[in-house]
């Protein structure tokens, strides 16, 4: 029997204040769903606090207990969350999971840009106004000139898919002007070409702060008490439970995004998860149990390859992302990076967290800028924000940056 598009994915808001809300989703299961549909309640700030997921391999139920913020703005989570579900097709009132043909279009890339007078958390400012206004941040340059004034160009993509409208860039000049005030010199939106819309233009010299970070990141054997403490996750695999599936356990500490890495990773293994459960607890330690297969239907037998998983998920768990201060001469400048889905995704609202905890510090930007690499045939993107001198010190503003990246502040 099938059910109606409407009840592909069901929110009830929760009652009660501090009460979670449920969010059901039944459609057809493809790999890497899990990871798509935590990227999107990453992206609109949820907290999960629980969730149950079941499949058969063609079709799941999956539950998220949630605690929202006063602002989410529900109708367009249902609609987002529609979106990352497969494809189906309407029968006599029956949906049946249709694969789809061709990899979706990547969506169109605009430039904007535009001038004004600098002030203290404007950055900050700006991108909270294109959250707002759904619009997503592939890649940024921002330079502060001697008088002043401050030059922003945004590469960026519009989840409505109507930048290209006439309403639509008059729509995001004001909302834009609002922000800024009479601070706005000058405001431009257009279409970029191909070769720029790829962003994965770089420019050639990477610190060997955040090359080493992001590399040769080291576990070390225990929860330190330095300015970004690191608490090991425990991995467990066990294949003697499930004739078909193999078992994994992990226990580790609570963070931001924390079922969205463990999804990711997953997701680049190419593994479907059959069954899982878990809970979550601000800053507390978490269970969480998966019971998983490989693209051909087997568990994971072979020691090399639980190995690797056990290593990534350890690695990306324990840091998720990598925050590095090094000095520029007479000035310092702020280094984070994090690792990029083999789909191309990165990592949501990373540069929301970094100018809000600057802004907090009350720390001024002289310029910033967002660009991806390729480290050890791996793709990160990488954060770079080059501070104005002030009272705090390099692991303060490390601390910091790390307390708001991981939901801790």
């Amino acid at each position: 029997m099938g059910i109606l598009q409407d009840d592909a994915v069901i929110l009830r808001q929760s009652e009660k204040e501090g009460d979670p809300s449920v969010i059901t989703v039944n459609c057809p299961d493809k790999i890497g769903l899990g990871c798509d549909l935590f990227r999107i309640l990453l992206y609109f700030g949820l907290n999960i606090t629980r969730v149950d997921v079941s499949t058969d391999g063609k079709w799941c139920y999956i539950i998220f207990w949630v605690l929202a913020k006063p602002t989410t703005r529900w109708s367009l989570l249902k609609k987002r969350l529609m979106g990352a579900c497969p494809s189906c097709s309407l029968a006599s009132g029956i949906f049946y999971y249709r694969a789809e043909l061709q990899p979706p279009k990547p969506p169109d890339v605009f430039l904007l840009k535009f001038c004004c007078n600098d002030r203290r958390g404007l950055l900050h400012d700006v991108t909270e106004a294109l959250y707002e206004l759904e619009l997503t941040i592939k890649r940024v340059k921002v330079s502060t000139r001697p008088d002043g004034r401050v030059m922003d160009l945004f590469f960026i993509t519009d989840t409505r898919e109507l930048l290209h409208t006439k309403k639509r860039q008059e729509d995001t000049y004001d909302h834009i002007k609002a922000v800024i005030g009479d601070h706005l010199i000058n405001c431009e939106i257009e279409m970029v070409g191909p070769e720029v819309a790829a962003c994965s233009q770089a420019p050639s010299f990477l610190p060997s702060a955040i090359t080493k970070a992001a590399v040769n990141f080291e576990l070390p054997d225990d929860c330190p008490s330095g300015s970004i403490p690191t608490c090991i996750p425990n991995i467990t695999m066990d294949n003697s439970l499930s004739p078909s599936h193999t078992l994994v356990q992990i226990v580790c500490q609570d963070h931001k995004g924390l079922l969205y890495d463990i999804m990711r990773t997953l997701k680049d293994y190419n593994l479907q998860i059959s069954y899982g459960r878990g809970s979550t607890k601000k800053r507390r330690k978490c269970e969480i149990d998966l019971f998983v297969m490989q693209a051909d239907g087997k568990k994971i037998i072979d020691l090399s390859k639980q190995n690797a998983l056990e290593s990534r998920l350890l690695k990306e768990l324990a840091r998720p992302l990598r925050v590095v201060v090094v000095s520029r001469g007479p000035d310092t400048e702020l280094l984070v990076a994090n690792p990029v889905e083999l789909s191309g995704k990165g990592r949501p609202l990373v540069f929301y967290d970094i100018t809000h905890a600057l802004k907090t510090l009350d720390i001024c930007i002289f310029s910033a800028e967002v660009s991806r690499y390729i480290i050890e045939q791996r793709e990160w993107e990488v954060y770079r924000v080059l501070l104005h001198e002030g009272d705090w010190s390099s692991s303060k503003i490390e601390e910091e940056v790390w307390k708001v990246l991981m939901g801790w502040d």
